[in-house]
């Protein structure tokens, strides 16, 4: 009796699926995907457009990060609606008019002194990423910095990067880092980002701020980003500046002095010229 065919062909490069979540060695049915991939795929597409278009729980947002400790303020961009934010990123990157009266009524009673660090917690492209990891990872960042629940706190809706900028510099912040959702991937929806600005206004351009990118447990831990958020901050803070002036060297190998030095032996201490 002759053996039927095997249905699926395996890939040969099948065990690199343990090293990554990136869909490789599927493997194939005939000269198509496996059906369970193609679902797979389907249900992937299905949650990055659900991130990208699922508004952020402003309220709910904001009265868990008061738990922690936090006054916060909401504002939001002048893209009106999710429609206009996609189709029109400048106007992401802007306060509307009423945000902007806002923060300067409410933002000096708040926060009456000069803030080192004003942190903007914003939908971006991703409220799944924003809404999932905010709090676990300012729990980490409050580690490094103890008291960084009386920093200002702002929730930006419909916000791009640079919104930040803006919010800073009204709040006369030294430095702002905006938490933002990144652009969903088909394997990581919810990934987080963290962008630093130091001496923010409006007007900058991303060569001037450093960014940290896939802050999420599948991605870079909370407690690393964190490590390396705050060794930014306090570069930025000695530097005065940020983006390609600041380099991230938290994970570069210090070489420790020895304890005691070792001298030359003496016949290297000096040029021996033989008589």
């Amino acid at each position: 009796m002759s053996q039927k065919p095997a249905i699926l062909t395996p890939d040969p490069w099948q065990q690199l699926q343990g090293l990554t979540r990136a869909r490789v060695a599927l493997g194939r049915a005939g000269v198509s995907l496996p059906m369970r991939e193609v679902l797979r795929f389907g249900t992937a597409h299905a949650q990055a457009r659900d991130a990208v278009h699922t508004a952020l729980d402003v309220d709910l947002l904001a009265n868990e990060l008061q738990a922690d400790g936090f006054k916060t303020l909401a504002v939001h961009s002048q893209a009106a609606d999710r429609a206009t934010y996609l189709r029109r990123p400048d106007y992401g990157r802007r306060l509307d008019p009423a945000s902007s009266g806002r923060l300067a009524d409410n933002g000096k009673n708040l926060w009456p002194t000069r803030p080192r660090l004003a942190i903007v917690v914003a939908d971006g492209l991703s409220s799944l990423a924003t809404s999932s990891h905010t709090r676990a990872f300012l729990a980490a960042l409050r580690a490094h910095i103890p008291d960084l629940s009386t920093q200002p706190l702002v929730i930006a809706t419909q916000a791009r990067v640079a919104l930040g900028d803006e919010i800073g510099h009204a709040l006369g912040a030294d430095q702002v880092v905006v938490l933002i959702g990144e652009r969903p991937g088909l394997s990581s929806p919810d990934s987080l980002g963290l962008y630093l600005t130091a001496g923010p206004r409006p007007g900058l351009n991303d060569a001037q701020r450093n960014c940290i990118s896939n802050v999420r447990p599948e991605g870079l831990p909370y407690a690393e980003a964190a490590r390396k958020l705050a060794f930014l901050i306090d570069g930025a803070r000695r530097l005065g500046r940020t983006g390609v002036d600041l380099k991230d060297d938290s994970d570069a190998p210090v070489l420790a002095a020895p304890e005691t030095a070792t001298p030359f032996p003496p016949t290297l201490n000096r040029l021996e010229i033989p008589a």
